[in-house]
């Protein structure tokens, strides 16, 4: 197309040349030819421009790469602590948390760097946070397990019809994970909280891992304080198996003892 708009602009061009010479009659025809030439030119010219702006300017082509990324996003999945913190015991010790689904993201699912444990560093009140891990049968205990000698916070232990109100409650059990006197893994827990409620599913677990040395399970436990008090409300526990659901929840288990009433503040208590 721009050859041919070319020729005919040229033509014109020496037919216009043309007009000085020649009879009249000629010169007439000749300057109706290069007219109709010029004009020729000009509309195709302008054709031309006029397809070459739309496609620069007009809607992008469907074959366009332009990708819309989704923005990146955390890949730690969280338990809805100030909610759970909130809720107050109604006659039933354990509930389950978000429909029972631990939740974990692909990431925290990741066993290639092999099994861990992580803690939480104390709170300004001395207080244990959330405890996190990938069991493995490579770091449970051979070896028995040694006295305890840390009190965690709300510590004010006495006994109750013959046997003590609360105990040292690991976060990350010690058939698990081998973690004992470790100060950021432990928590004042009633003994109902910590056995049976809490111990039943840790010997799930600790079934489960026994089976076979390629099985995992990611595992986080996470101590529920409301506000400044000293005595957790509960515990929060999680636990996914790799690869399958054998092992799966998301519970809450209420820091409470039948016939037991607790001051949260300081964990001191009194028989109803």
């Amino acid at each position: 197309m721009n050859n041919l708009i070319t020729f005919s602009l040229i033509l014109a061009g020496m037919l216009l040349l043309l007009l000085r010479k020649g009879t009249k009659r000629q010169r007439r025809a000749n300057r109706r030819l290069a007219t109709t030439l010029l004009l020729f030119g000009l509309a195709s010219g302008g054709y031309t421009y006029t397809q070459q702006h739309t496609s620069l300017l007009g809607t992008p082509p469907q074959s366009s790469s332009v990708s819309h990324k989704a923005p990146a996003t955390d890949d730690t999945s969280r338990q809805p602590v100030t909610q759970l913190a909130q809720l107050n015991y109604n006659n039933t010790a354990e509930i389950t948390v978000n429909n029972n689904e631990p939740g974990f993201t692909k990431a925290e699912l990741a066993t290639d760097k092999g099994p861990w444990t992580t803690f939480s560093n104390l709170d300004s009140l001395n207080r244990a946070g959330t405890a996190n891990a990938l069991l493995n049968q490579a770091i449970m205990p051979t070896a028995k397990r040694e006295p305890l000698t840390w009190n965690p916070t709300g510590w004010h232990n006495k006994k109750v019809h013959g046997e003590w109100l609360y105990n040292r409650s690991h976060l990350i059990g010690f058939q698990l994970s081998g973690e004992n006197n470790n100060p950021k893994n432990l928590m004042t827990g009633t003994r109902q909280l910590n056995s049976p409620l809490m111990q039943a599913h840790e010997d799930d677990m600790a079934h489960y891992l026994k089976q076979s040395r390629q099985h995992f399970i990611r595992y986080e436990v996470t101590p529920i304080f409301r506000g400044d008090e000293l005595l957790p409300r509960g515990v929060a526990m999680r636990a996914q198996s790799i690869g399958e659901n054998t092992i799966h929840f998301n519970v809450y288990i209420f820091n409470v003892q039948p016939g037991v009433t607790l001051n949260y503040a300081d964990g001191t208590s009194q028989l109803n």
